[in-house]
């Protein structure tokens, strides 16, 4: 059964505001890519931040490769996430911190949703403790929700250990998929007011919130969201991207 065969509310706006104000959250979790901002700030900050030669030619063509095998679907979710900051050991972290808050306010900032900026910040304002769950790098991440008023350590991320200021290759977390909900129980958020998130990868912590809110929902999500009976906003901005991918 898909989502098309399911009556699913598309809600404006307006409405998904208003659920969202009405449903009087404490605590609310969001997705970042996909959810807060348009495009994978992931894969396009380790692109980018290959072509800065940031890392060996080496390891540039190891983590090629094993992202081609990911697409191919050899290598789990999971693993590419973790693998994609295990190629920065070595480096200083202020220097990923630096040349990440350039690739946001480059790559990131200028496709942020305006609805998830005003909500956020209505939120923020009625004293809503917010969080930022993803799979893409604590750096990029950060620098990404300062914009929306999330502090840094409000954000759980793809991260290693770092060690006397060095980036270490030993994985701290990379909560996706079932990790995310693993993730938010082991800080003690075993049931989140509110949680918003974009993909089948966000459907785990979606599932354990008081009220789920889809936020532009790829097709695997939105066939989940109509099984559930739940509703999903779809910000203008990813209209746009929508209607210009399919070529209308």
């Amino acid at each position: 059964m898909t989502a098309a065969q399911v009556e699913i509310s598309k809600w404006t706006a307006a409405e998904f505001e208003r659920l969202v104000l009405d449903s009087k959250p404490k605590v609310a979790v969001f997705d970042c890519d996909g959810t807060l901002w348009g495009g994978d700030s992931g894969y396009g900050f380790m692109v980018w931040s290959l072509e800065q030669g940031l890392v060996s030619r080496s390891t540039t063509d190891w983590i090629d490769t094993r992202y081609r095998a990911y697409q191919a679907g050899r290598v789990t979710e999971a693993a590419i996430c973790g693998e994609m900051v295990q190629i920065y050991a070595g480096l200083r972290e202020q220097e990923l911190r630096n040349v990440a808050a350039q690739y946001v306010r480059e790559f990131v900032l200028p496709h942020l949703f305006p609805e998830m900026v005003s909500l956020l910040a209505t939120l923020r304002q009625a004293g809503v403790e917010l969080w930022a769950v993803s799979s893409t790098n604590r750096w990029v991440v950060a620098e990404g929700v300062r914009a929306f008023g999330i502090p840094e350590e409000h954000v759980l991320a793809a991260e290693v250990r770092v060690a006397d200021g060095l980036i270490c290759s030993e994985i701290v977390d990379v909560p996706t998929g079932e990790g995310k909900a693993v993730t938010l129980k082991r800080i003690g958020l075993s049931a989140p007011d509110a949680v918003f998130g974009n993909s089948v990868h966000d459907l785990a912590m979606l599932k354990m919130a008081r009220c789920a809110f889809p936020v532009n929902p790829s097709p695997a999500l939105l066939e989940a969201a109509a099984k559930r009976g739940w509703g999903y906003f779809r910000p203008q901005a990813a209209e746009g991207v929508k209607a210009a991918v399919a070529g209308e």
